[in-house]
């Protein structure tokens, strides 16, 4: 099945104790799709927060620095993950915080993580990449996996992790969170959240348009 086929699927929610009605309507729509029978759903859990390790359909998947809320500014792992309110939230903290790490805003980490999620795509197949921005404290990207997330979202954040410490002189640090945030997309939510990537940095005052900011899929230039 081609690329542009797969992207609008619907195919659920991250799965939490707490929302195991959606998760089991959603296993109970996988099982009913019939010629999309190569996608592969699995649930897991990594620390607080629940994951679906999805295959042949998009994911939408947040990371940011380690440290990077402010303290006592924690959101619950069920509302996080099940409140679209709530994760916007978490990302206007992201996005206005004038304080704490901010390692992404130097060209060279940025650009570097940049090209490390092109790779995934382009070099590595390991998914195809939709959208993607690196903003000054957090990176957001939409993504249709061909391999599970623990071998795809683990080396790169990984390796992006051991490379950003290099250029800062930092090894053995701490540079990600643990946690990483993902949603899979529902039919009609692909374009939505593709917009929300690309413009994030517009809607931080980091550029004008998306096309003006280098570390974005939407950028003009090579310069990401």
């Amino acid at each position: 099945m081609g690329r542009e086929s797969r992207k609008g699927l619907l195919v659920g929610q991250p799965i939490l104790a707490a929302a195991a009605f959606q998760a089991a309507q959603t296993l109970k729509f996988l099982r009913t799709l019939g010629p999309y029978s190569h996608i592969t759903c699995m649930a897991y859990c990594e620390r607080r927060l629940p994951h679906f390790s999805v295959t042949g359909v998009p994911v939408f998947v947040t990371f940011r620095l380690h440290g990077s809320l402010p303290r006592g500014r924690s959101f619950r792992p069920d509302i996080l993950t099940s409140n679209g309110e709530a994760f916007a939230a978490m990302d206007r903290l992201l996005d206005t915080a004038r304080s704490g790490p901010s390692a992404l805003r130097r060209p060279e980490v940025a650009r570097m993580v940049a090209a490390a999620i092109r790779a995934g795509d382009a070099e590595f197949q390991r998914y195809w990449l939709h959208a993607y921005v690196v903003m000054p404290n957090h990176v957001h990207l939409l993504a249709t996996p061909s391999v599970p997330s623990p071998s795809w979202l683990g080396p790169l954040k990984g390796f992006t992790a051991h490379e950003a410490n290099r250029i800062l002189g930092t090894a053995g640090s701490r540079f990600w969170q643990d946690e990483s945030y993902d949603h899979l997309v529902w039919d009609g939510e692909f374009e939505r959240i593709r917009r929300y990537i690309e413009w994030n940095p517009v809607k931080a005052g980091l550029a004008a348009n998306p096309e003006a900011f280098p570390w974005c899929s939407a950028a003009k230039s090579d310069a990401a």
